[in-house]
Protein backbone atom coordinates (compact mmCIF):
# COMPACT_ATOMS: atom_id res chain seq x y z
CA UNK A 1 0.00 0.00 0.00
CA UNK A 2 1.52 3.37 -0.85
CA UNK A 3 1.96 6.52 2.14
CA UNK A 4 -0.47 6.15 4.61
CA UNK A 5 -1.32 10.18 3.79
CA UNK A 6 -2.41 9.37 -0.13
CA UNK A 7 -4.96 6.89 1.82
CA UNK A 8 -8.36 7.56 2.00
CA UNK A 9 -10.80 5.35 5.21
CA UNK A 10 -14.13 4.97 4.91
CA UNK A 11 -16.69 3.30 5.56
CA UNK A 12 -20.04 1.71 3.92
CA UNK A 13 -22.96 -0.22 5.27
CA UNK A 14 -26.17 -2.08 3.74
CA UNK A 15 -28.10 -4.17 5.68
CA UNK A 16 -26.23 -6.28 8.07
CA UNK A 17 -23.29 -6.00 6.61
CA UNK A 18 -19.75 -3.45 7.14
CA UNK A 19 -17.25 -2.50 4.66
CA UNK A 20 -13.72 -0.68 5.77
CA UNK A 21 -12.75 0.98 2.79
CA UNK A 22 -8.93 1.61 1.86
CA UNK A 23 -8.77 4.06 -1.68
CA UNK A 24 -5.40 4.84 -2.71
CA UNK A 25 -4.34 6.02 -5.77
CA UNK A 26 -3.13 2.94 -7.78
CA UNK A 27 -3.75 0.75 -11.00
CA UNK A 28 -7.55 0.08 -10.34
CA UNK A 29 -7.23 -3.15 -8.33
CA UNK A 30 -9.76 -4.11 -6.45
CA UNK A 31 -9.03 -6.77 -3.01
CA UNK A 32 -11.73 -7.67 -0.77
CA UNK A 33 -10.80 -9.24 2.69
CA UNK A 34 -7.62 -10.54 1.15
CA UNK A 35 -9.21 -11.95 -2.29
CA UNK A 36 -9.30 -10.17 -5.79
CA UNK A 37 -12.88 -8.55 -6.30
CA UNK A 38 -13.78 -11.59 -8.79
CA UNK A 39 -13.01 -14.12 -6.89
CA UNK A 40 -15.23 -12.86 -3.83
CA UNK A 41 -17.79 -11.74 -5.47
CA UNK A 42 -19.10 -14.42 -7.91
CA UNK A 43 -22.07 -13.39 -9.39
CA UNK A 44 -21.28 -10.38 -12.28
CA UNK A 45 -24.09 -8.24 -11.72
CA UNK A 46 -22.67 -7.78 -7.73
CA UNK A 47 -18.84 -6.95 -9.39
CA UNK A 48 -21.01 -4.52 -11.83
CA UNK A 49 -23.01 -3.05 -8.39
CA UNK A 50 -18.85 -2.53 -6.35
CA UNK A 51 -17.91 -0.86 -9.90
CA UNK A 52 -20.66 1.50 -10.75
CA UNK A 53 -19.01 4.72 -8.57
CA UNK A 54 -15.54 4.34 -10.56
CA UNK A 55 -17.83 4.08 -13.72
CA UNK A 56 -20.23 7.19 -12.88
CA UNK A 57 -16.28 9.20 -12.60
CA UNK A 58 -14.69 7.45 -15.24
CA UNK A 59 -11.76 7.09 -13.38
CA UNK A 60 -11.48 3.44 -12.55
CA UNK A 61 -7.92 2.52 -13.77
CA UNK A 62 -6.82 5.01 -11.63
CA UNK A 63 -7.25 4.14 -7.48
CA UNK A 64 -6.50 0.36 -5.75
CA UNK A 65 -8.88 -0.14 -3.36
CA UNK A 66 -8.79 -2.13 0.13
CA UNK A 67 -11.50 -3.48 1.52
CA UNK A 68 -12.49 -5.35 4.84
CA UNK A 69 -16.51 -6.55 4.30
CA UNK A 70 -17.99 -8.56 7.40
CA UNK A 71 -21.66 -9.16 8.16
CA UNK A 72 -24.54 -9.51 6.05
CA UNK A 73 -24.48 -11.77 2.59
CA UNK A 74 -23.26 -11.29 -0.82
CA UNK A 75 -26.07 -8.56 -1.53
CA UNK A 76 -25.20 -6.66 1.31
CA UNK A 77 -21.29 -6.86 1.76
CA UNK A 78 -21.33 -5.68 -2.51
CA UNK A 79 -24.09 -2.86 -1.33
CA UNK A 80 -21.67 -1.65 1.41
CA UNK A 81 -18.58 -2.03 -0.56
CA UNK A 82 -20.01 0.17 -3.24
CA UNK A 83 -21.21 2.66 -0.33
CA UNK A 84 -17.91 2.63 1.41
CA UNK A 85 -15.86 3.66 -2.56
CA UNK A 86 -18.46 5.79 -3.01
CA UNK A 87 -17.56 8.05 0.34
CA UNK A 88 -14.03 7.77 -0.51
CA UNK A 89 -13.92 9.25 -3.90
CA UNK A 90 -16.42 11.67 -2.53
CA UNK A 91 -13.84 12.79 0.36
CA UNK A 92 -11.46 12.84 -1.85
CA UNK A 93 -12.43 15.36 -4.39
CA UNK A 94 -14.86 16.87 -3.16
CA UNK A 95 -15.21 19.86 -5.57
CA UNK A 96 -15.79 17.52 -8.55
CA UNK A 97 -16.92 14.14 -6.99
CA UNK A 98 -19.33 14.54 -5.05
CA UNK A 99 -22.29 16.01 -6.93
CA UNK A 100 -22.14 13.21 -9.67
CA UNK A 101 -21.70 10.15 -6.74
CA UNK A 102 -24.22 11.50 -4.91
CA UNK A 103 -27.00 12.14 -7.85
CA UNK A 104 -26.46 8.51 -9.15
CA UNK A 105 -27.60 8.09 -5.54
CA UNK A 106 -24.57 5.77 -3.82
CA UNK A 107 -24.15 7.99 -1.25
CA UNK A 108 -27.31 7.51 0.93
CA UNK A 109 -27.06 4.95 3.00
CA UNK A 110 -29.74 1.95 2.19
CA UNK A 111 -31.72 2.29 5.63
CA UNK A 112 -33.63 -1.00 4.25
CA UNK A 113 -33.55 -4.05 6.95
CA UNK A 114 -35.31 -6.73 7.73
CA UNK A 115 -38.85 -6.27 9.34
CA UNK A 116 -38.64 -8.24 13.10
CA UNK A 117 -41.14 -11.00 13.86
CA UNK A 118 -43.96 -9.95 15.76
CA UNK A 119 -45.71 -11.88 19.04
CA UNK A 120 -48.60 -14.53 18.40
CA UNK A 121 -47.42 -15.03 14.75
CA UNK A 122 -45.15 -17.18 13.30
CA UNK A 123 -43.31 -14.32 11.01
CA UNK A 124 -43.17 -10.40 10.68
CA UNK A 125 -46.29 -10.42 8.33
CA UNK A 126 -47.52 -13.74 7.88
CA UNK A 127 -50.35 -15.10 9.97
CA UNK A 128 -51.80 -18.16 11.88
CA UNK A 129 -54.33 -20.01 8.89
CA UNK A 130 -57.84 -18.29 10.58
CA UNK A 131 -60.20 -21.04 10.16
CA UNK A 132 -64.39 -19.87 10.31
CA UNK A 133 -65.50 -22.89 11.39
Amino acid sequence: MPDMNEVTRTTGRRKEAAARVFLAPGTGKISVNGRELETYFCRSNLITLVRQPFEVLGNADQFDVVATVRGGGETGQAGALRHGIARALADRNPEEWRVPVKKAGFLTRDARTKERKKYGQPGARKRFQYSKR
